[in-house]
């Protein structure tokens, strides 16, 4: 059975071990516009696995198709590579860092975390990007020197940094 993404040209595919059903499972739990599209089984035994192991899942994040591959443990993620989320208010902003982080994720800088597979989200509200694209330069540098201290981004901080509040 091809998968959804069987007429797409292009999709993200990302190394897992031997858990990429769980999660996208879990991606398409907490983001909208997000789903499993197919799983895929080994039709027979291979170097690392048997037949009818879960060898690839097709998912869809925030309607960016990808490839989860069950490669095993030689490779892993790290931050050279992330995934940035646009968030609009910071409910939503919350809602999101809490399912990463609170489910076995990790805090980074400026609004980074890392999930409980080892990939990497940033999760980044739009005031954020308007704050630092700002025409005023002395506005954005307070709201980029406000983001520097933070964690999860804080709209009202960067708001009232670059007010100069």
């Amino acid at each position: 059975m091809p998968g959804a993404h069987a007429t797409k040209n292009i999709a993200v595919c990302l190394w897992f071990d031997h858990n990429a059903e769980e999660a996208a499972h879990f991606y398409a739990r907490i983001f909208p516009d997000s789903h499993v599209d197919a799983v895929h089984r080994a039709p027979g035994d291979y170097p690392s696995g048997k037949e009818g192991d879960v060898i690839m899942v097709e998912f869809t994040v925030l309607g960016m198709p990808f490839l989860g591959l069950n490669g095993g443990p030689q490779f892993k993620f790290d931050e050279a590579v992330s995934l940035q989320v646009y968030t609009r208010d910071q409910a939503e902003t919350d809602r999101l860092w809490s399912a990463i982080v609170d489910n076995g994720g990790a805090e980074s800088a400026c609004g980074w975390c890392k999930d409980k597979y080892g990939l990497s989200w940033k999760i980044t509200p739009r005031a954020l990007m308007d704050a630092v694209a700002d025409p005023d330069r002395a506005a954005a540098k307070r709201a980029f020197e406000a983001m520097m201290t933070m964690t999860k981004i804080d709209i009202a901080a960067i708001e009232a940094a670059r007010r100069n509040k």
